[in-house]
């Protein structure tokens, strides 16, 4: 990377928004054992745009619950303590989405891939004996490099998704031959930036191509965005569908067309997206 790209980069970075303060407290309760549904419940209740968000999915008709819920305590007793820490998190990376950008980068079907890629990754987590709550987080931001490119480089984002899409070649190539580099290099330097684990820096700029590590979360967020993209729950601007390497297919017990077998129906996890991203 020219010391020019690293500066130009490191600029659109530092212009992105933080994470609101109430999310960055739900992500360090991640990491504490003895944190409580109580203690959940009294950081999100500070925070009204995540309390209305939260109460509005847990209300839709998908859910259909015997009566209307009024507060985040009564959510967190019908939702689960990892589903409504999941969901909060999930709020605020979508708070950052670009509605209407130059690039002609569709946030609504970005929002679908990510939350189905985080949601797979989750489910592939047992098997590799790594935390859930990690894996969704990784699936969630793996991605999250195209939102800087979508907010500060919109122009040249918008030539190399076209060139993918055309090409039908995977995005990071076309991105490298744009920009000079790709969504995943940038995307580890936003959530560096936000001061997450370092295993979560590492699965986001290491998650493909010749860059790829095999580590278990990387197994994991590399497979169910693979998944994500077969099975078209959404988009990420990304066309190409890659097999399983032998490293990641060992871990997870079979080629990328065993896996989604052996994950049953993903159908009810996928309507649970279209309903958060539509809320």
């Amino acid at each position: 990377m020219t010391p020019e790209l690293s500066q130009k980069l490191t600029a659109a970075v530092d212009r992105m928004p933080a994470f609101p303060r109430s999310v960055q407290q739900i992500l360090q309760m991640t990491r504490d054992v003895n944190c409580s549904p109580k203690d959940l419940v009294r950081v999100i209740d500070h925070d009204p745009v995540v309390t209305v968000k939260i109460l509005r999915v847990v209300n839709s008709a998908y859910y259909a619950l015997p009566r209307q819920i009024t507060s985040i305590n009564h959510a967190v007793v019908y939702m689960g303590f990892n589903s409504l820490k999941n969901l909060a998190l999930s709020i605020a990376a979508i708070g950052m989405l670009p509605k209407d950008n130059v690039a002609g980068f569709d946030a609504h079907q970005y929002l679908l891939h990510s939350l189905t890629t985080a949601n797979i990754a989750k489910m592939l987590a047992p098997r590799v004996n790594v935390d859930p709550t990690d894996c969704f987080i990784a699936g969630l931001l793996h991605d999250f490099g195209k939102v800087v490119f979508a907010h500060h480089l919109p122009k040249e984002f918008r030539q190399a998704l076209a060139m993918s899409e055309w090409g039908q070649s995977s995005l990071h190539l076309s991105l490298r031959d744009v920009i000079g580099t790709d969504h995943a290099v940038v995307g580890a330097m936003l959530v560096e930036k936000w001061h997450f684990a370092a295993p979560l820096v590492e699965t986001i700029r290491h998650q493909f191509g010749d860059d790829l590590l095999d580590t278990p979360m990387i197994a994991c967020v590399f497979a169910a965005n693979q998944i994500s993209k077969k099975l078209k729950f959404g988009s990420g601007g990304n066309p190409c569908v890659d097999e399983l390497p032998p490293a990641i297919a060992q871990r997870l017990g079979g080629t990328l067309d065993e896996v989604i077998e052996s994950l049953g129906d993903l159908d009810r996890m996928y309507q649970e997206a279209l309903v958060f991203a539509e809320s």
